[in-house]
């Protein structure tokens, strides 16, 4: 064999040899590189980024679902309640304070006024309802088709008069004395959603605790009101939404999802010692609101609600000794069905 191609075969064995050992020697290295990337500052493998997206993107889905929850505003009227009126408003303005895919907990804040324009000379408003608060989320698990969240809060009701409460014989002054009480709530909410071909349903039932201060503490509560109001309270909902499929009017062959209809009802039970009313006394013990919503499409977050329901307790201030039956009939703003398909 030449010298010269003898020579060559021994450079390109060992050369051969050479980068095989480099890249041995470098493949862990490299392997490493690969399956680490810097995320937002933070070095991270692979599989640590796809946990951490995952978890955002149901982060993000579960305060959609939150909004979903919130309570929403309403205009109209009510009919027969024993004292007549023109027109009805229970306005709620809400206001997201901490809504972050980084985090399983949601905050929100809202001012809730509930008001009565009276059916008399002059059509007075007397002594609104007062509510602002703050409510806490937080998810349970990660399934946006079966979610599971708790909620925290705190409300306090009054009616902004400083007027004596209670007139010298006992009675209750309604037309200008003072109602303020301060209470908790605690609540535990699971769902269901269902996609179909041309619509999507969400199922929320809600039960939970309401426990007023006046339990504790006659500090910040109107007097009178121990042992002639309910201070603590069992609540429940049970909503039912349909978000209905319509053409996209700018893109062609595109599809969204709008709010369509909803179902909704509510009850309230009195469950402390009340008036001397005995456990099974209902009649003064329950309230329940059933409310139905219909979405037209050129009205993107107002509805058309229609409904009634029986108040064993009037939920509105110093007119809390009220009970009787009713109908309603109005508009509905701040619904939040929030469905991608």
């Amino acid at each position: 064999m030449p010298v010269l191609l003898k020579s060559s075969i021994n450079y390109c064995f060992t050369l051969v040899l050479l980068l095989t050992s480099l890249f041995c020697t470098a493949a862990p290295a490299l392997s490493a590189i690969q399956d680490t990337i810097v995320f937002q500052g933070t070095p991270l493998r692979q599989d640590t980024i796809s946990s951490t997206i995952a978890k955002r993107i149901i982060n993000r889905d579960f305060n959609n679902i939150y909004l979903q929850n919130l309570k929403t505003s309403f205009f109209g009227q009510e009919y027969f309640q024993p004292i007549k009126t023109q027109l009805v408003g229970d306005v709620v303005a809400n206001f997201v304070v901490f809504d972050s895919p980084k985090s399983r907990v949601f905050v929100n804040a809202f001012t809730r006024i509930k008001i009565r324009l009276l059916s008399a000379q002059g059509a007075p408003v007397k002594s609104p309802s007062y509510m602002p608060g703050i409510e806490l989320f937080y998810r349970l698990n990660s399934d946006i088709y079966k979610p599971q969240f708790m909620s925290l809060g705190f409300t306090h009701h009054s009616n902004g008069i400083r007027g004596s409460t209670i007139y010298p014989d006992g009675n209750f002054n309604v037309d200008s004395g003072k109602f303020a009480t301060n209470f908790f709530t605690l609540n535990y909410t699971n769902g269901k959603r269902h996609d179909y071909t041309n619509y999507i349903t969400n199922r929320y039932s809600t039960i939970g605790v309401e426990l007023h201060t006046g339990l504790f503490t006659t500090k910040g509560i109107a007097v009178g009101l121990p042992g002639r109001y309910g201070f603590f309270r069992i609540n429940g909902t049970y909503m039912f939404n349909v978000a209905k499929k319509y053409a996209d009017p700018i893109k062609t062959n595109s599809w969204l999802f709008n709010n369509w209809q909803r179902l909704q009802f509510d009850f309230t039970y009195i469950a402390d010692d009340y008036q001397n009313y005995n456990t099974f006394n209902f009649k003064k013990r329950l309230n329940v609101t059933l409310k139905y919503y219909y979405n037209l499409p050129f009205l993107r977050d107002m509805a058309i609600v229609a409904g009634g329901g029986y108040r064993g307790q009037d939920d509105y201030n110093i007119y809390f000794q009220n009970t009787y039956g009713y109908a309603m009939i109005g508009l509905s703003s701040g619904l939040s069905f929030l469905v991608n398909k």
